[in-house]
């Protein structure tokens, strides 16, 4: 309905000196003019923005008429709009100045009292509402260390004294709770520079809808693309694609506002590029609402070593690269002569898109795969997930634990079953290792936590204490969905690390807040008689992993995109909420469907996106699509992970790494070491006494989030790989592929070639074998090694090796 702008009066309020009195009036109930239909509602979203953001404004200034205001759902919003109950003011763990509230409202009770009771009541004067210091203190009449917060002639003066007025009425079972928000328009197409005012509209569980766009609260999830103003106004600051939130009552829903590049690109190039499968469609199709030609397909050296690396986390050898290439160039073997600029090697021709290279992808997928290094490497990336360490797990538990991961690996075990053995684990520790996800989080209360940000890709943390900032997770949903876990009991067991993990049919978690135990219900789930002595996790796993869930799939699908792209479709990979949309909603809702489809199957997800011509597309950016850094017009680079390179070190030099477990936190100085020729990817515990993986970035696995892995490049890191050990002991050492080169009397063209394929998984360029072969050439035999030592370095400490493109 459209509302018409009222003037409010405000009650007498005797002035005092340096003040001007206000017009004196007795509150009377709020009044509008009755316009058109509820219909409306829906009309508005095609509206025009000028004509949404004249009617919205208008709206927006009164409530309907013959409204009751009410503590819940009037009282509140504006305490938290004007920040009174924010985190920084009255909303503060400790309140201010001895009045505390709660974080943004969601106590509606406890902030009646506080209101009203609390200090005598003296906030409050409903014989005099005028006086209240709730209305002296905001509009700054009398000195207020918040500052002035509204005007005295304001509809939120006007809605607090009219609540005062009427007798100060507590929040009341009769209440008419909130259902959801919506933001119109929905979806904003804009032009550099434009505005775009924003209605919010709230729906109430009797039916009526009020417009609520001047009490909703506003954030921008992309200020590089727009800001958002407390009024609701949109003003677009760049290209590319953002969301605007809205808040209210603790209720959250987003408006996307998508800015093309002002890129002259033809259509045909759209329509022209090569798609392989789903991904390929819904991404060009996002690209071209953006104006973001793709960049031109990878080379298929580009291709393998980049596919070897984020499937099996293991560089292609010299001879696997060789072959791989003569078999896109349909020959039976030999080199392959490239050209170009050696720093530039993404710009040198690829080989032609043949029958011949796309079958040998499709076949190189095939196998990666099926390869033992795929088992040893998604065990440590879920290793990394589940928390696998004996910091917190007895060395034999956690060898379980480990073992439990590794196996369901390598039986390509379908990911809701792996999840619903964990989540369901009972028994001896040390003979189902997935229940030792019991042992590493005792507490109900953690065990939900890590069950949400493991499997689900969210974080319910923060309303365990009050009702979600950022997402749509009240306190009371937390403490239902944390009663879940509430009766899981350990039990030590007979054995050295052996604890037996079982469901008791007794006990409950009890909310603070209410002094109550909610009853156990999966997040948007059905709840459970608090009474039903079956184990609760049970129900949990089948709602956890079903289709009717809607972000089990989403969560799994995003990380293992992440994986292949290095940016999530959503990113942090952990932080799936409404407040975060994806860069592609109709990609993430595809591929999650895809994956259902494919009965959870990870391999049949990791095909699908190994063979997409998104996957498969160069990194080198185009000048159109530079600026892209989230829609997949490219593929991006990104360094290594610890694991993996150090690996690579030792897999190009021919020298194993020696690894070692590190005691010295217990003053027991180096433990045992690892079987000689164990590879990084291979290390089941964190509990490694290494400097490399420390500065490189492992993660110490003591908290489910993808932010414990450290990819960002340091001083420490440059220094490492210049004078550190663990590059130039390699090189120097008496045994390894240098010293096996120059044994076998391999000419000088050959060392340079081997060396090439076996670091950058490519031939040297026509100029880079020009200048080096001259030098090889030219050295004495006293200084060959030296040289072929320094051509090492050089290819080992390059960002081409240390970066996967």
């Amino acid at each position: 309905m459209i509302f018409s702008p009222v003037l409010y009066m405000t009650p007498k309020v005797p002035p005092r000196e340096g003040t001007r009195p206000t017009t004196p009036c007795s509150p009377g109930p709020l009044t509008r003019r009755r316009g058109f239909m509820s219909s409306c509602i829906a009309c508005l979203a095609s509206c025009t923005v000028l004509g949404l953001g004249a009617r919205a404004a208008e709206e927006a200034a009164s409530l309907p008429a013959g409204t009751n205001v009410t503590f819940r759902n009037h009282v509140q919003p504006v305490l938290a709009k004007f920040g009174c109950s924010s985190g920084a003011c009255h909303g503060a763990a400790a309140g201010q100045n001895g009045f505390k509230l709660s974080l943004r409202g969601y106590d509606d009770e406890g902030d009646f009292l506080a209101l009203t009771r609390n200090a005598l009541g003296r906030r409050i004067i409903p014989a005099d509402p005028g006086r209240s210091l709730l209305l002296l203190k905001p509009t700054a009449t009398i000195p207020h260390k918040g500052g002035k917060r509204f005007e005295v002639d304001s509809l939120e003066y006007k809605v607090l004294s009219e609540w005062i007025a009427a007798g100060t009425p507590g929040p009341a079972e009769r209440d008419p709770r909130i259902e959801r928000i919506e933001v119109l328009p929905e979806h904003a197409l804009l032009e550099p520079g434009a505005n775009q005012r924003l209605t919010v509209r709230a729906r109430f569980s009797d039916g009526h809808v009020e417009n609520v766009t001047r009490w909703a609260k506003y954030t921008s999830a992309n200020e590089t693309v727009s800001n958002v103003g407390e009024d609701g106004k949109v003003t677009v600051v760049g290209n590319g694609e953002g969301a605007i939130t809205a808040w209210y009552l603790s209720r959250i829903a987003i408006a996307t506002v998508t800015v093309p590049f002002t890129n002259p690109v033809a259509p045909s190039v759209f329509s022209a590029a090569r798609k392989r499968n789903f991904i390929d469609e819904l991404v060009l199709e996002k690209l071209q609402s953006l104006n973001l030609p793709p960049s031109s397909r990878c080379t298929d050296a580009e291709f393998i070593r980049r596919a070897f690396l984020d499937t099996i986390g293991t560089l292609p050898t010299a001879e696997e690269t060789r072959e791989f290439l003569a078999a896109c160039a349909n020959k039976s073997g030999g080199a392959v002569e490239f050209s170009g600029d050696e720093r530039n090697p993404a710009a040198t021709p690829s080989l032609p898109h043949s029958d011949a290279s796309a079958n040998a992808r499709d076949r190189l997928i095939e196998s990666l795969l099926q390869r033992p290094e795929f088992v040893d490497y998604w065990t440590c990336k879920w290793s990394d997930l589940l928390l696998v360490s004996s910091k917190r797990l007895k060395p034999s538990a956690m060898w379980t634990y480990y073992r439990f991961i590794r196996d369901n690996v390598a039986a390509n075990t379908p990911w809701d079953v792996l999840v619903r053995k964990i989540i369901t684990a009972q028994g001896s520790t040390l003979e189902n290792g997935a229940a030792n996800f019991y042992v590493l989080h005792e507490d109900p209360r953690l065990m939900a936590e890590t069950a949400t940000q493991a499997f689900l890709g969210m974080s319910i943390n923060c309303a365990k204490c009050h009702n979600h900032p950022l997402e749509k997770w009240t306190n009371e949903q937390y403490y239902r969905f944390a009663n879940l876990f509430a009766r899981v009991r350990a039990k030590t067991g007979s054995r050295e690390g052996d604890e037996i993990i079982f469901a008791s049919d007794q006990g409950d978690l009890v909310q603070p807040l209410t002094g109550k135990a909610q009853p156990p219900t999966p997040l948007d789930g059905k709840a459970l008689p608090l009474d039903d002595p079956r184990d609760r996790r049970q129900a949990l796993a089948e709602w956890l992993t079903s289709r009717a869930n809607p972000y089990f799939a989403r969560s799994i699908v995003n990380r293992v995109w992440a994986n292949f792209f290095g940016v999530g479709l959503v990113n942090p990979v952990d932080e799936l909420r409404v407040t975060n949309p994806a860069s592609n909603e109709k990609l993430l809702t595809a591929a999650a469907n895809f994956l259902a489809d494919q009965k959870f199957d990870l391999r049949a997800l990791m095909r699908a996106i190994l063979q997409s011509e998104t996957y498969q597309r160069s990194s080198e950016p185009l000048p159109e699509n530079k600026p892209d850094a989230r829609f997949y017009s490219r593929y991006y680079p990104r360094r290594l992970m610890a694991e993996v390179l150090i690996d690579a070190y030792s897999q190009v030099t021919g020298v194993p790494t020696e690894f070692r477990t590190d005691l010295r936190n217990e003053n027991r100085g180096l433990g045992e070491k690892y079987p000689a020729g164990l590879r990084a990817i291979q290390l089941p515990d964190t509990k490694i006494a290494s400097y490399f993986l420390k500065t490189f970035g492992r993660p110490d696995r003591e908290k489910t989030c993808e932010c414990e892995r450290t990819v960002e490049p340091n001083i420490a890191q440059v220094l490492h790989i210049a004078n550190g050990d663990s590059i130039n002991q390699k090189l120097g050492a008496k045994e390894n592929t240098i010293s096996r080169q120059l044994e076998a009397n391999l000419p000088p063209g050959r060392i340079l070639e081997e060396a090439y394929l076996s670091a950058l998984s490519r031939y040297p360029t026509k100029i880079e074998r020009e200048k080096m072969q001259s030098a090889l050439d030219e050295a004495p035999e006293a200084g060959l090694r030296p040289l072929v030592e320094d051509l090492y370095w050089a290819l080992l400490s390059s960002k081409e090796f240390l970066f996967n493109h």
